[in-house]
């Protein structure tokens, strides 16, 4: 299975995948707004939950693939987070440093919302981030969500998060390309 953009391919994730996850979130920069970087182990296991909930439930982590390129740019996908304590369904999207400011996470972020509404019928869908997160933010927004609530994240060093979100109303009324 896979979907394709104009510029991108994402595919749900794969063994095949580990190494270059790991490059991407196991960097400090990229993952500045997280509470640490993850280690080797902690990506092979990301990417064995995924592949796990995928075939279970049709949502989980998926790989940005460059279609120009067939470079790894990095995932994107719906996963079930904790949000201010309740378990929500979020698109997440993490893209290689390297790939910064060329609109993959927006464009990706876009199609996972679509199948999240077309494929898997979900009413709504969440994004979160660190207040001070600029550019995690803009994605939200290009992605066509708006900002719901800020909280305080004991699970995230206790910084005020942003919580934007998206509903399946919100895109059939907007006309918009999900």
């Amino acid at each position: 299975m896979k979907i394709e953009t104009e510029r991108l391919i994402l595919r749900p994730f794969s063994w095949e995948d580990i190494d270059d996850e790991f490059s991407i979130v196991g960097d400090s920069e990229t993952m500045s707004f997280y509470a640490k970087p993850y280690t080797r182990d902690e990506v092979a296991k990301i990417v064995s939950k995924n592949i796990r909930t995928f075939k279970d439930s049709g949502y989980g982590l998926f790989s940005v693939i460059e279609k120009e390129t067939g470079s790894y740019v990095g995932d994107c996908g719906i996963t079930l987070q904790i949000i201010d304590g309740e378990e929500e369904l979020e698109v997440g999207f993490r893209i290689r440093k390297e790939c910064w400011g060329r609109g993959f996470a927006p464009e990706a972020a876009r199609a996972m919302i679509q199948y999240g509404f077309e494929k898997l019928k979900l009413e709504k869908l969440y994004s979160y981030m660190a207040k001070d997160h600029h550019q995690s933010r803009r994605t939200a927004e290009k992605a066509g969500m708006t900002l719901e609530k800020e909280y305080r994240n004991p699970r995230n060093r206790d910084i005020i998060t942003t919580v934007y979100s998206i509903s399946n109303r919100d895109e059939q009324g907007s006309g918009g390309e999900g």
